[in-house]
């Protein structure tokens, strides 16, 4: 079981690793790789300290070897895919403001468990940290500094989370059906609104059906150059 004390960390990255004598045959890299293969195949709801220890092929000890509780677990996990997100440098603010966000995005669609995950626990592992400081960097060089700094890169990070976030949520809950047969699936439902509310009805038959992966597309980048024209708007002048 897991200690007491190890529970109460704050964070795993800041709780002391244990001493390597006596340590398991299993590492962290291990125990994280097979945690991700749960979290991705099935989500939160598929992984728990039991089922890992079977997909290991090793029991309860070696796990908590490592980590006090699931908390931690995900905290390494979350951090791992934290690597694939990237901050392009070198053409200025809005490019690399642009950049972290579609990358972020593709993150999200790649490993859906991460949304609820955002901002539930302290973000400082090494991929973590990483991509903030290079974020912060890119805001700083547009002038930001202090509380708009942080304000300015929040904005653009919640903004990713929320759209990629609902993205995601569609595509698991809905596998394999398009925007079209969903609408056409509503049947009577739709007919109904043609009286009730024609305004819904018409833009649900001339928009909503249409919706491709061109649209979704459009329809994220619309959303990102209008938070980036409104920091652009906000940034202080260029001395």
């Amino acid at each position: 079981m897991p200690m007491a004390e190890e529970s109460r960390a704050p964070s795993v990255w800041v709780r002391p690793e244990r001493a390597r004598r006596g340590r398991p045959a299993l590492g962290r890299t291990q125990i994280v790789d097979a945690a991700l293969e749960l979290l991705d195949a099935e989500g939160l709801d598929g992984l728990s300290m039991r089922r890992l220890g079977t997909r290991l092929n090793a029991g309860a000890t070696s796990v908590y070897w490592h980590v006090a509780n699931k908390d931690e677990l995900l905290e390494l996990a979350l951090d791992r895919v934290m690597a694939e997100v990237a901050v392009p440098s070198g053409d200025g603010w809005r490019a690399a403001a642009t950049g972290y966000a579609r990358s972020l995005r593709a993150m999200i669609h790649r490993h859906p468990w991460t949304v609820t995950l955002f901002g539930g626990r302290p973000m400082i592992g090494p991929n973590a940290t990483r991509v903030l400081d290079e974020v912060l960097a890119a805001f700083g060089a547009a002038g930001f500094t202090g509380f708009d700094l942080e304000y300015a890169w929040s904005a653009v990070v919640d903004y990713v989370i929320g759209a990629a976030g609902s993205e995601a949520s569609w595509q698991r809950a809905q596998p394999g059906t398009s925007a079209a047969q969903w609408v056409e699936n509503l049947g009577p439902y739709l007919d109904r609104l043609d009286g009730e509310r024609p305004g819904l009805a018409s833009h649900i038959r001339e928009i909503w059906m249409k919706e491709t992966g061109d649209v979704l597309e459009g329809r994220f980048a619309f959303g990102l150059a209008c938070v980036l024209d409104g920091l652009e708007a906000r940034r202080p002048p260029a001395r």
